[in-house]
Formats: structure tokens, sequence, C-alpha cells
């Protein structure tokens, strides 16, 4: 079992803070301004989703982002896409970072502090989603790159906002604003900047205040089917989205 001071620093990409009644805030960050996600974060929010299932007194997690947005931008630094060993990392982290999310055995917030325009499967692995009017939706890199959008968008977009509405989102790369969003059933409510955190906060007090197996218990009770979704599927999306990575590396290589 996990302690909070074992990994409360460890990760250089998450400001970990909590309360006393164990709400526990995970604040997304390169350097203290935005997220600039990259093969390095890939990796370490893997190790950071699991260390904070291990701790049985973590109560509620709110999951937020810092600056402007809760996560819009990627780098290709640490990734490697064309080799077979490069992708069988890229495989065993995108598959071990959903199911770790999902082992987080207490109810989970995202606070979404501006665009989600990558990983929006993380944010729909939670189990109350806030946003601003700022906020919008996007699946912005995997077709920017050339790759199939099989990380779990490709799974969890479908079965959150429906199937026609789902894959035309990812298939056209829209943009799906926070009313929008809301109307679909991707969005809980829509709140001002200003009042983000302390609204995640209200949520998760009433949450840490319930006797500690019900809210943990509930999370489980919750979240059954999504589990079947990605366990089913999450593997086999990955793959051919590393079949597709090893196809434009192809035609890289022949152009030179």
């Amino acid at each position: 079992m996990a302690k909070f001071a074992t990994y409360r620093d460890a990760f250089p990409n998450a400001r970990l803070s909590r309360k006393d009644n164990g709400v526990l805030e995970v604040t997304f960050h390169t350097g203290g301004e935005k997220l600039v996600f990259d093969g390095h974060t890939h990796e370490q929010f893997v190790d950071l989703f699991h260390a904070i299932g291990e701790d049985r007194e973590n109560r509620a997690v709110i999951l937020t982002g810092s600056g402007d947005a809760f996560m819009d931008s990627i780098s290709p630094e640490g990734f490697d896409f064309f080799s077979p060993q490069g992708f069988d990392k890229i495989l065993r982290e995108g598959r071990k970072v959903l199911s770790n999310i999902l082992d987080i055995e207490v109810p989970m917030i995202s606070a979404l502090n501006g665009p989600v325009l990558l990983h929006s499967e993380y944010v729909l692995l939670t189990d109350i989603v806030l946003a601003t009017p700022e906020t919008v939706f996007q699946d912005k890199p995997h077709f920017e790159f050339g790759i199939v959008p099989g990380d779990g968008v490709n799974l969890l977009w479908p079965e959150v906002i429906g199937s026609i509405r789902g894959r035309y989102f990812i298939l056209t790369r829209q943009v799906l604003d926070a009313e929008t969003a809301q109307a679909w059933g991707a969005v809980n409510e829509i709140v001002p900047q200003e009042r983000l955190l302390a609204r995640a906060h209200e949520i998760a007090d009433g949450i840490a205040a319930l006797p500690p197996l019900t809210g943990r218990y509930t999370r489980i009770a919750l979240t059954q089917k999504l589990r079947r979704i990605i366990d089913g599927g999450a593997g086999y999306g990955l793959a051919l989205e590393g079949i597709s990575a090893a196809d434009v590396g192809r035609m890289m290589a022949a152009n030179g």
C-alpha cells in the first residue's frame, strides 16, 4: 500500500496535494505551466495513477491542468512510434495507464480548466466532469501524425456520446464546445474558471464524507462496464495504431 509521502513529489509533471479529508488534487503541468505531453509523461502517468490507486487514504481524486489548458500540447520527444520495440513500449503503457485509472477505487472528478485536445480518454474514465466555458474537446494529434486513434478515445467517445456522434467526432477531428459536450453527456457542469476548483472540491468533500468503503465500492460499481470496454478493446486498438505508425514510418523512409 502506497503512502502519500512516498509519491507526493515523485512525478515531475504532476503536482499533488491532499487535504486532511483525503481529497487528492492532481494538477498536470510542465515546469509549472500548462502540460506538454510527451513520451516521458506517457511513461510517468502509468506510475502516477498506480500510486494513487494503491494509497488507501485517498478518498476522492480531482484531476486538473495548469495554465489555460487541461491538455492541448504534445511533443514527439521520448516517443518511438516507428520501431517494433518502441511501439511495444507505447502499447504496454497505453493499456496500463487506462487500467491504472480504473484501478483507482475512489470517485474521480475532472476539473477541465481549458481545452482537451489529446488523451481525453483519461477524462472519460473519471466519474464527474466539470468544464469551463473555454473548454473544448478534440482528438487532434492522431491524424496529424497519420496514425489510428486507438488509445481508448475510439472506445469511449462512442460509448459516452453515442456511436454515430462518437465516430464522427473521431473521424472529422470535430471541435466539441463545452455546451455541446454537456448536451451530449460528456460534461456534467460548466463552471466559471474562477469557480472551477472550488466546485470540484465542494463535490469531492461531499464524497469524502461518505463511509470509506461506500465511496470506494460505488466507484467500483459504476465503472464495471468501462472496465469491460477497456479490457476488451484497448490492446487491439493500440495494435492497430502501431501498424499504422509502421506504415507512416515506411512512407517517410521511402520519401527520404
